[in-house]
């Protein structure tokens, strides 16, 4: 057994493996990196010979591990692609919505090769689709020479990490995962049992979570903070990720609404992606492993704004007493958070901005997290500066694993090798110094960029 990184680049950025066991091939995820453009934003494809791969798994709907995959497939048509139901769903509205970004960017910013792909080329590639749900083996190949299993990764709907058996090897790659229960997110049920070969995210790898933390006491100070920006008749802005952290944040405040924590009169606005991106959660409400079994977002909230029909959506206005939980997380340029902060709400002081998830510090959202009360702050370049009058504070409900969790995972399987990926190079760092120390038998391995390593 073989794998290879098919990544551009070492760290958080477009993620794609190969694992070859003889002539029977499997790519796992297709990503599209976050910070980059055009073909830097695209895995090392050229590696592969056209025509030569079995089949694609997805582990996950975020664009970062799916954002590509019509780039894979044009070169590989013959390819199977193998994800959950509710990541096909996912999946689908976002490449779309990817399709609608990347001709925006043609335009605004020159970039002549975008967009990579079309509609037409979305619509096509999921006709093809192979749906599988978790815990139910399938082959890879035609052979059966690799034989995969599905887990729940706990980290958005639909998302898996994978086990792999073939030549007497298993390998397990977990995708983007999370152990701990969120509100409607249940935690991940990986396997325990020893393995040859583990890949790992690092996401989390340079954070040490307070040892006093529980996920019911941080809901609890988010709902304390939003009842007093209310009161004070300021309003709130929770930037949130369309698909996962936008679902989780309504489902807090329903909470909250229920428990009397909040007013319940105070009105909810969502806007942009998010709307589309609950349809599929709420789709999925009865046949996904979930919390809160049954609960329709959209038809059991009382929720503002949220227009289905893109040609009668109208700007989401600014009221005294309400509550927006708008995308995109890191308030990037043109989105509906970015323009919701720039034009009136930073500069009162009785409003709040409320983070729920990671933000790059190179992001609006990271610079204004970076940003010290009363100092400016450049939100969209295209603009000036305004002033952070507003108080803003970050709270921890990441879909990512503590890396104390992760580690204590890798001890568990015992595995014979451990890639590290997903992950700086602080995070990484830390991995490999605890493994040194707490698990010398493993091989500790940082894959580069098209270099092969025999499982």
């Amino acid at each position: 057994m073989i794998f290879k990184s098919l990544c551009r680049h070492v760290g958080i950025g477009a993620n794609s493996y190969l694992v070859e066991v003889g002539d029977a091939r499997v790519v796992l995820d297709s990503g599209m990196h976050p910070e980059n453009e055009g073909m830097e934003a695209v895995p090392r494809f050229d590696l592969l010979q056209p025509g030569t791969i079995d089949s694609a798994i997805i582990t996950h709907s975020h664009l970062d591990h799916v954002g590509t995959l019509p780039v894979l497939m044009e070169n590989q048509p013959q390819a199977h692609v193998f994800l959950t139901p509710e990541t096909c769903d996912l999946t689908t509205a976002m490449l779309h919505n990817s399709v609608n970004v990347m001709q925006s960017k043609r335009i605004e910013l020159g970039l002549t090769e975008y967009p990579l792909f079309e509609h037409k080329d979305i619509d096509r590639m999921v006709e093809t689709f192979e749906l599988k749900g978790i815990e139910r083996p399938f082959n890879l190949d035609p052979g059966g020479k690799m034989r995969a299993t599905f887990h729940d990764a706990g980290h958005i709907l639909g998302s898996v990490g994978v086990t792999i058996q073939a030549a007497g090897k298993t390998l397990l790659y977990t995708g983007d995962v999370n152990f701990e229960d969120a509100t409607i997110q249940k935690g991940a049920l990986l396997p325990e049992t020893p393995v040859d070969a583990l890949v790992i995210e690092t996401t989390r790898g340079n954070h040490e979570r307070d040892p006093n933390y529980s996920r019911s006491s941080e809901e609890n100070e988010l709902a304390d903070a939003i009842r007093k920006v209310i009161e004070r008749g300021g309003s709130v802005l929770i930037p949130v990720f369309a698909m996962g952290k936008t679902q989780e944040v309504l489902a807090m405040l329903q909470r909250f609404r229920k428990e009397k924590l909040i007013p319940r009169t105070a009105p909810i606005y969502i806007g942009g992606l998010s709307t589309k991106m609950t349809m599929v959660y709420d789709r999925h409400s009865d046949t996904s492993r979930r919390k809160l079994p049954g609960f329709r977002i959209l038809s059991d909230m009382d929720l503002e704004s949220g227009n289905r029909d893109a040609r009668k959506r109208a700007p989401i206005p600014l009221v005294a007493g309400a509550i927006y939980a708008l995308s995109s997380g890191m308030m990037t340029e043109k989105t509906v958070s970015n323009t919701f902060a720039r034009t009136g709400f930073l500069e009162n002081k009785r409003n709040g901005l409320f983070f729920v998830g990671y933000a790059d510090p190179k992001s609006p959202g990271g610079r204004i997290r970076a940003t010290a009360p009363g100092e400016k702050v450049v939100v969209d370049p295209a603009f000036g500066a305004v002033p952070l009058n507003c108080d803003m504070r970050v709270f921890d409900f990441s879909g990512h694993a503590t890396r104390e969790s992760l580690l204590n995972y890798i001890l568990k399987v015992n595995p014979k090798k451990t890639f590290l990926v997903h992950g700086d190079e602080p995070a990484v760092e830390w991995f490999k110094e605890q493994l040194a120390i707490k698990l010398p038998s493993t091989e500790v391995i940082v894959p580069q960029p098209g270099d092969e390593h025999e499982i």
